[in-house]
C-alpha cells in the first residue's frame, strides 16, 4: 500500500464512483505512466469496497493472440454460471472461451452471453470487473469488454479498467470517463521514498528522488536496484547479473503466453541442452523480479517482463521461441506462433500452421486474432499467390471487425506483390466495403470495368453491388450508372435474381422500374427466411419508393441479423426500415429503429449509416412537431453528411428541415430546403429519394406561387412514372397535380388511389381537400374529410399537421378539442422499442436477446416504463400503446 502515498484524492475519486454507479452500472478507465500506480490504486478501491465480487484480467503482450485469454482470465471463476444462459448464448461463449465447439460464434453475441452471465451473478453480490493493461489483452477480449461497458445501464456492476499513458485500445472507442494519475509531488514523493527505503544518505536520497521524478514505482525499485538512469534499465541490470541459466530461463518466461511455470522450464532445458529445475529461478526470486505460486511463474511488474526481452539479443530471443515450440506439440495454435516468431524467413510448413491457426481462431469468433495469424502466415509464405491469399483473407476479415486502417494497410502489403486479375479484383471490392464504397477510390465506372474482367458471377456481383451503393451516395452521372446496368446484364441474365433486382434498383430505379417492380412482386414473398436477401430486397423497395415492402422486408432481415449477431448489416437493415416507416406514417416503428441504427452505427464504425439515422430522427421530430430538436438533429446529420458528400444524408436533412417549415407556416423557407434535392448540382440532390417528396414540395411551391418550378419537377416525374409503378412515385405525383390543379377530379383521384397501408400520405390528401372545400364554400362536406385527416395525424403523432387540420376544422365552424400527448409520447425511443417488444408477448429474455441488453436491464427499463403509461404490469401494455386520449 506504499505505492498509495500521495493519491489520497485519486483513491476517493475512484471509491465514490465505485460506490455511486455499483447500483446502476458504470465504467471508468484508469490512465497513466508505467509505474504511476494505477494497478496499486485500483487494488486499494477493490479491497476498500465492501460487499462487491472481484472478477480480473491482466493483459500480458505475449498473450495477445491468444483468443479470448483475457476473457477467459476474467470469467473462469464464474464459468458455471454459463449453464443458465439461452442456448445460442451458451454456445456462442463456450465457444469462444474454448470450452465447447461450435459454429463460428459472433463477438457480439458472445458479448451478450458475457453480459448477460455478469448480470445473473450481479444480481445476487455487485461485481467489480478489473481489466489491467487493457492495450496488451488480446483484441477480442477487448471488444468484449467494451460491448458490455456500453451497456451497464442499471446492472449492479462495475468496470475499472487502466492503461497505460500514450497507449490506445477499442475500449477508448466505447466513450468512457476516465481518470490521469499523474506523478507525485514532491512531499508525496519524499514520503514513499522514505518509507520504502528508510536511513537512504542524503546524496543518495536526492539523486534517487531526481531519477524517479515522482514515478511511484521508480521510487520502489530504484533503492534495490544497481542505481541506473532508468527504471526499465534498472530492471536490465538487475537481470544481468544473474546466472547465465536464469537469465535463459526468465527470457523463456517472458515470451511464454502461458504462465506455467513446467512449460517454462521443459522449454529452459531444451534451449540449454541440459535438464534444469526450479532451483534456476531462485536468483530471480531473490532478485524481486518473479514470484513464484502453484506451479504459476509471474513477474512482479509488467515493465519488468517487457524488459527482458528488449535487453537479449535476437538471437537468444528466437532460441527462446523455438525452445518453446518443440515443447508444445499438443497445442498446435501457440506452437506455429512461436515457431513463427523464431522464423528468420519465408517458411511454408510454419505459414500452413498459422493458416490453420487463424482458422481456428475465426471458428472461435476471434476475428482480430484471426486478422494476425493470416497476416503473418502471408509474410512467411514462400510463393507469391499463396502470400496473396492470406493478405486479402486477413483484410476480409478485418472489414468483419469494422478495422480500415488494418485493411488499408494489409491492401498495400497485398499489392506490392504479384497478385492475380481476380486478387486485384478482390483487393479492390475489400476497400470499397466499407461505408458501402462511399470512401473508395474506385468509382462506379471503375467498378463496372473491374467486375466485368473477373468473368465471374459470384465476386463480378458483388463488385457490382459496391459500385451500386456507390451511385447511392454519390451522383455518378447517367453514363457511369448505364454502364454499371451494362455489365450486370453481362454477368446476371435472370432480371430475378436478388442481386440483379437490388443492383438495378440503386442504379436505375426509373428507366428500368418495370423490371424492378416485377423482380420485387415475384421475390417479396419468396426470400426463403434468409435475412441477406431480405436485406438486398428491402433496400431495392426503398429505391423503389414501395416503402410497405421495404418496411416489411427491412424488418424481416432484422430480425434474422439479430439473431446471428452481424450487427454492421443489423445497423443498415435498420435504418432503411426507419427511413421507410417515416414515409407511411409510422413513427412509432420508426423512431426505435432509427435510434438503434444510429447507436450500432457508433458501435460498428459505421458513421455515415449513423448521419442517415440522425438525418431521419430529425425528420421524425419535424413531423412531431418537435421544431428544436428537428434543427438540432438536422444539424448534427448534416456535418456528418457534408464531409463526404452524403447525398441521402444531405437529402434526408433538407427533407427534415422542410417538414419543419411546412408545419410551422415558413412556406419560403420551406420552398428553398426542399428545391435543394431537385438541383443536380446540390450536395443534397439524390436520383431516388427526391422522388417521394412531391407532396410537400409541392405543398411549399403553391403557397410561394412557385407554380412553374412545381411543374417543371412534375413534368420529369412523369416521365419516371411512366417507365416505372413506383407507389410513392404515383401517390405524390397525384398529389401535386390536385393541389396544383385545384379541381374536385383531381382531389377525388388521389383521395379514392389505394392508399391502404399510406395512412400519412391518405390524410394529408384529405387535409388538402377538405382545405379546398372549405375554400369552395362547402364546409359541411369539408369538415368530413377535416376531421377524417386529424384524426389520422392524432393517432400518427404527426402533431404540426393536426394542429393545421384543427385550425381548418374550426374555420369550417366545429369546434376540435386539443390533443393530450399519448401513452407512446411519454417514452423514450429506447422504452418505446422495449415496450412493444413486451406487448408482444416477448420475455425479458427475449427482448435482451433482440436489443442486445441484459434481461435485467430489460426489467429495469420496464419498471421505469409502467408508471409513465399509468399501468402496472405487461398485461396492460397493449391497451396503452395502442391508446391516443383526446379531451
Amino acid at each position: 500500500m506504499g505505492t498509495l502515498i500521495g493519491r489520497d484524492l485519486e483513491k476517493k475519486t475512484l471509491t465514490e464512483f465505485v460506490d455511486g454507479v455499483r447500483d446502476r452500472g458504470g465504467a471508468m478507465i484508469v490512465r497513466g505512466e508505467a509505474g504511476i500506480g494505477k494497478s496499486a490504486l485500483v487494488a486499494e478501491v477493490a479491497a476498500l469496497t465492501a460487499n462487491v465480487r472481484v472478477l480480473k484480467t491482466t493483459g500480458v503482450d505475449s498473450e495477445q493472440h491468444l483468443p479470448f485469454a483475457g476473457l477467459h482470465q476474467l470469467l473462469h471463476p464464474v464459468q458455471d454460471g454459463l449453464d443458465a444462459l439461452p442456448a445460442v448464448q451458451r454456445d456462442a461463449l463456450s465457444a469462444a472461451l474454448g470450452l465447447a465447439e461450435a459454429q463460428t460464434p459472433n463477438i457480439y453475441l458472445v458479448g451478450l452471453a458475457t453480459l448477460n452471465l455478469l448480470a445473473d451473478l450481479a444480481a445476487a453480490k455487485p461485481l467489480l470487473l478489473i481489466a489491467e493493461d487493457v492495450p496488451s489483452l488480446d483484441p477480442s477480449s477487448v471488444d468484449v469488454l467494451a460491448f458490455v461497458a456500453r451497456r451497464l445501464e442499471s446492472e449492479p456492476i462495475v468496470l475499472i479498467a487502466t492503461v497505460r499513458e500514450g497507449e490506445s485500445s477499442r475500449l477508448d472507442e466505447a466513450g468512457l470517463p476516465s481518470m490521469t494519475l499523474e506523478r507525485l509531488s514532491d512531499d508525496a514523493a519524499a514520503d514513499l521514498l522514505d518509507t520504502v527505503a528508510p536511513g537512504l544518505a542524503a546524496p543518495v536520497r536526492a539523486r534517487l528522488l531526481d531519477q524517479a521524478a515522482g514515478n511511484p514505482l521508480a521510487l520502489t525499485e530504484l533503492p534495490h536496484s544497481q542505481m541506473t538512469a532508468r527504471l526499465e534499465e534498472a530492471f536490465t541490470a538487475r537481470v544481468a547479473g544473474l546466472p547465465a541459466e536464469t537469465r535463459m530461463t526468465l527470457l523463456i518466461a517472458a515470451l511464454n503466453d502461458s504462465g506455467s511455470l513446467r512449460e517454462t522450464l521443459d522449454a529452459a532445458a531444451s534451449a540449454l541442452g541440459t535438464p534444469v529445475d526450479i532451483s534456476v529461478l531462485t536468483p530471480a526470486v531473490e532478485a524481486r523480479l518473479i514470484e513464484l505460486n502453484h506451479g504459476v511463474l509471474s513477474f512482479r511488474h509488467p515493465l519488468m517482463r517487457a524488459a527482458i526481452p528488449q535487453a537479449a539479443a535476437v538471437a537468444q530471443r528466437q532460441s527462446a521461441h523455438r525452445a518453446l515450440a518443440e515443447v508444445l506439440d499438443g497445442q498446435p495454435e501457440r506452437r506455429a506462433w512461436h515457431r513463427a516468431t523464431a522464423a528468420t524467413g519465408p517458411d511454408g510448413a510454419v505459414a500452413a500452421d498459422l493458416e490453420a491457426a487463424a482458422e481456428h481462431a475465426r471458428r472461435r469468433g476471434d476475428i482480430a486474432g484471426a486478422v494476425t495469424s493470416f497476416e503473418l502466415s502471408g509474410q512467411l509464405s514462400e510463393n507469391h499467390e499463396q502470400r496473396a491469399e492470406r493478405l486479402l483473407r486477413a483484410a476480409e476479415l478485418a472489414v468483419e471487425s469494422g478495422r480500415k486502417d488494418v485493411v488499408e494497410r494489409l491492401l498495400r502489403e497485398c499489392r506490392s506483390g504479384e497478385l492475380t486479375a481476380q486478387q486485384r479484383a478482390r483487393a479492390t471490392l475489400i476497400l470499397s466495403d466499407f461505408e458501402d464504397g462511399l470512401r473508395s477510390t474506385a468509382g462506379p465506372l471503375e467498378l463496372a470495368e473491374l467486375a466485368e474482367s473477373v468473368a465471374a458471377a459470384d465476386l463480378g456481383s458483388r463488385i457490382l453491388w459496391s459500385g451500386a451503393m456507390r451511385c447511392f451516395w454519390i451522383e455518378p452521372g447517367p453514363a457511369a450508372r448505364q454502364r454499371v446496368m451494362s455489365v450486370a446484364d453481362g454477368l446476371l441474365a435472370d432480371d430475378l435474381d436478388p442481386r440483379k433486382v437490388a443492383i438495378t434498383a440503386y442504379v436505375s430505379p426509373f428507366e428500368r422500374g418495370q423490371a424492378v417492380g416485377e423482380g420485387l412482386r415475384h421475390l417479396a414473398g419468396n426470400t426463403g427466411g434468409d435475412p441477406l436477401v431480405e436485406r438486398f430486397l428491402g433496400s431495392a423497395a426503398m429505391q423503389f419508393g414501395a416503402f410497405e415492402e421495404s418496411a416489411r422486408l427491412s424488418a424481416a432481415a432484422a430480425s434474422g441479423l439479430r439473431a446471428q449477431g452481424r450487427l454492421g448489416l443489423l445497423t443498415r437493415a435498420l435504418s432503411v426500415h426507419a427511413w421507410s416507416s417515416v414515409r407511411l406514417g409510422n413513427l412509432a416503428t420508426a423512431l426505435p429503429a432509427a435510434v438503434e441504427a444510429g447507436r450500432l452505427a457508433c458501435e460498428t464504425d459505421q458513421p455515415f449509416m449513423r448521419g442517415l439515422s440522425v438525418a431521419t430522427q430529425a425528420e421524425i421530430a419535424a413531423l412531431r412537431g418537435d421544431d428544436a430538436q428537428a434543427t438540432t438533429l438536422a444539424a448534427e446529420a448534416e456535418q456528418i453528411g457534408l464531409a463526404v458528400a452524403a447525398r441521402p444524408v444531405l437529402a434526408t436533412v433538407q427533407i427534415a428541415r422542410g417538414i419543419a417549415a411546412l408545419g410551422q407556416g415558413r412556406y419560403a423557407d420551406a420552398f428553398a430546403d426542399l428545391q435543394r434535392l431537385h438541383d443536380p448540382a446540390d450536395p443534397a440532390y439524390q436520383l431516388a429519394l427526391r422522388c417521394y417528396t412531391l407532396a410537400e414540395f409541392a405543398d411549399a411551391a403553391i403557397r410561394t406561387g412557385q407554380t412553374d418550378k412545381l411543374r417543371e419537377v412534375l413534368s420529369e416525374m412523369e416521365s419516371y412514372g411512366r417507365s416505372a409503378s413506383s407507389p410513392a412515385l404515383h401517390i405524390g405525383l397525384r398529389y401535386a397535380k390536385a393541389v396544383l390543379s385545384q379541381t374536385e377530379e383531381t382531389y377525388r383521384t388521389a383521395l379514392n388511389a389505394n392508399l391502404t397501408g399510406w395512412p400519412l400520405e391518405r390524410g394529408r390528401v384529405q387535409l388538402a381537400f377538405g382545405e379546398w372545400l372549405r375554400r369552395q364554400r362547402r364546409a359541411a362536406e369539408s369538415r368530413t374529410h377535416l376531421r377524417a385527416a386529424r384524426e389520422t395525424f392524432d393517432a400518427l403523432g404527426v402533431l404540426a399537421w393536426s394542429e393545421r387540420a384543427r385550425n381548418e376544422l374550426r374555420a369550417a365552424g366545429e369546434a376540435s378539442p386539443r390533443r393530450d400527448p399519448d401513452a407512446r409520447d411519454r417514452l423514450t425511443a429506447h422504452e418505446l422499442s422495449i415496450a412493444q417488444l413486451a406487448a408482444e408477448g416477448l420475455t425479458n429474455r427475449e427482448i435482451g436477446h433482440r436489443l442486445y441488453l441484459s434481461h435485467r436491464t430489460v426489467s429495469t427499463h420496464l419498471h421505469r416504463i409502467f408508471p409513465k403509461l399509468g399501468i402496472s404490469s405487461r398485461a396492460e401494455l397493449g391497451a396503452a400503446l395502442s391508446r391516443s386520449e383526446l379531451t
